[in-house]
């Protein structure tokens, strides 16, 4: 539904931290689903175990974040600029269940739980096949950053 070009304009991370490859599914103001296709030629592969190489619990979170940055930008009808960042501000219920290793297609399901105050509340869950390889519930906001 939504390719890298389509990503690149939504999201300000670039290589190494843009975590979202494709957007399969989208329904406006519910839910989102998109890819992380991990490869062996990730950097953070070369010091995370090496020997058993295992993606950091911590950059999972962070796809899942991204996927829920798409989903609100679409549902605010809004693209991010240099003025305004999306970030985030928490994580509640952090649980990792299996690992994520290169080669594997990380899931990410991306729903909104509500919105209020200018707090977006998600609740996300990555899965590697049938999988589930992490799930949490993650909170998001916009802030002005420019002048």
């Amino acid at each position: 539904m939504m390719d890298i070009q389509y990503i690149l304009n939504q999201l300000p991370h670039r290589y190494p931290f843009l975590l979202v490859d494709k957007v399969l599914e989208l329904e406006r103001n519910q839910r989102i689903r998109a890819i992380k296709n991990v490869t062996f030629n990730e950097p953070f592969f070369t010091g995370h175990f090496p020997g058993r190489p295992v993606m950091p619990g911590v950059l999972i979170l962070e796809a899942l974040a991204q996927a829920a940055g798409l989903l609100a930008f679409d549902a605010m009808g809004q693209v991010p600029d240099e003025n305004n960042i999306y970030y985030f501000v928490g994580i509640d219920g952090a649980r990792f269940k299996h690992p994520v290793v290169p080669g594997d297609q990380l899931i990410l399901d991306i729903t909104i739980d509500r919105v209020r105050g200018g707090i977006w509340r998600f609740n996300g869950v990555g899965r590697v096949g049938e999988n589930v390889a992490a799930e949490a519930q993650l909170m998001c906001t916009m802030r002005h950053v420019g002048e």
